[in-house]
């Protein structure tokens, strides 16, 4: 028999869009989500709908280039040592899933669910009463030095893109970028495909008021784990209890230990992003999310400001932020001449991230009550409007429009590959 009620278990944008089509779709709906919007990467990413990154960054490739992408040499890639018990086993499994047969089958279903990930974002942003959200078509790519150039457009021209595609951009289309930074970029390429929201805030904040304009309810609170019986029982932090006939659990980079609490190996990590915004800039509203890559950087215009990021920092998600990696933001900045406020809102949260770059998707085996929705890593936000249509499916027993086996959790049980 289906659930005809769920505990959706966090509340960033893949469990509010998740919440919201379910409550939608008939069925009665609980949010639990502790209530920090800063906690998560739902609240400081850039933005960006990526549709163009279909290749899990588990590869023989990541791992060649590793060393020079380190931090201590100039790189975006860091690992805090005190949590090396926390990222060294998760860092045998992304060697192992690194094997050419495994990442070729991991891009072709991120392939396949990226798809769908730009139309999903437009349906969604309709359906919640705010279409505005979902901004115009396509994001740059620029290079500042004609060898980086070469060598990234080289780069470029032999990886998948999967819906996305793109163009070399002309001595016009970069010319803007002349008038807000020191120089205008050598060279770019401009993605068709993709697209930009208008503020991963705003976009969070649509979504849980329409969630609650359909009768969805909202409770501020930790879930300390998860117990069956008759019905799926949320303990809470504290103490306290909810209960559902079922529940999703999105609950990012925390999930795993709800998922152990069920008996089921989940061994997602913390993989931390930095940004730093500012109210006070002169970025020109028409020039789209630029990746300058030489700085590992991205820089995005949203309503509220001008905001950089970059980092992939493992370690555990309650770690505070480490000021190093804002400064090191905020001087790639400057050596850009991107004008940019002197105390800017620095942020720091943690991509929920499983070692084969997939995410996890689906109904729990051992009990079909439990499904689930984490492990996005960098596609948090691109992906949180498919996922939704995807869970939504599952809880109405229909058969969802993508091949959801590769996102099965249970890829990492007891003699999983």
């Amino acid at each position: 028999m289906q659930p005809k009620s769920y505990l959706v278990i966090g509340g960033g944008l893949v469990g509010a869009a998740s919440a919201l089509r379910l409550q939608a779709a008939g069925f009665a709906v609980t949010l639990i989500d502790p209530g920090d919007p800063r906690r998560a990467a739902s609240f400081g990413n850039i933005g960006h709908i990526a549709a163009e990154q279909v290749s899990p960054l588990a590869s023989r490739e990541s791992l060649r280039t590793f060393p020079g992408r380190l931090f201590v040499l100039g790189g975006a890639l860091d690992f805090r040592w005190r949590d090396a018990g926390l990222w060294g086993p998760w860092a045998l499994r992304f060697i192992s899933a690194s094997d050419p047969a495994r990442h070729a089958r991991g891009q072709a279903a991120l392939t396949a669910i990226l798809a769908h990930a730009l139309p999903a974002w437009r349906r969604l942003a309709e359906f919640s009463g705010a279409p505005g959200v979902v901004g115009p078509d396509g994001h740059a790519v620029v290079w500042m030095s004609e060898l980086a150039a070469e060598q990234g457009l080289r780069t470029w021209q032999r990886s998948p893109t999967g819906s996305a595609a793109f163009r070399p951009m002309s001595l016009e289309d970069l010319a803007p970028y002349a008038s807000v930074m020191k120089n205008a970029p050598v060279a770019g390429i401009r993605f068709s495909g993709t697209a930009q929201v208008s503020e991963p805030q705003a976009a969070r904040d649509a979504l849980m008021a329409a969630f609650a304009a359909h009768g969805g309810e909202v409770v501020h609170a930790r879930v300390a784990r998860l117990s069956g019986g008759d019905r799926v029982i949320a303990h809470l932090d504290g103490g306290g209890t909810r209960e559902a006939e079922g529940a999703l659990v999105a609950a990012g980079a925390w999930a795993g230990r709800l998922m152990r609490g069920l008996g089921v190996t989940a061994p997602v990590i913390g993989e931390r992003g930095y940004s730093v915004q500012s109210t006070d800039h002169g970025w020109n509203q028409t020039l789209p999310p630029t990746v300058f890559e030489e700085h590992s950087m991205v820089v995005s215009r949203f309503t509220s400001g001008l905001r950089a990021s970059s980092f992939v920092e493992f370690g555990s998600p309650d770690a505070p932020g480490d000021p190093r990696k804002w400064r090191a933001l905020e001087r790639n900045l400057s050596a850009l001449g991107i004008a940019f406020s002197d105390q800017p809102d620095r942020w720091v949260g943690p991509r929920p991230t499983l070692p084969d770059y997939l995410p996890a998707i689906g109904r729990l085996e051992r009990d079909p009550r439990i499904l689930y929705a984490f492990g996005h890593q960098h596609l948090g936000l691109t992906l949180s409007a498919i996922t939704a249509e995807l869970t939504t499916s599952l809880a109405e027993g229909r058969d969802p429009a993508v091949d959801l086996s590769p996102f099965r959790i249970e890829r990492f049980g007891p003699g999983a590959r």
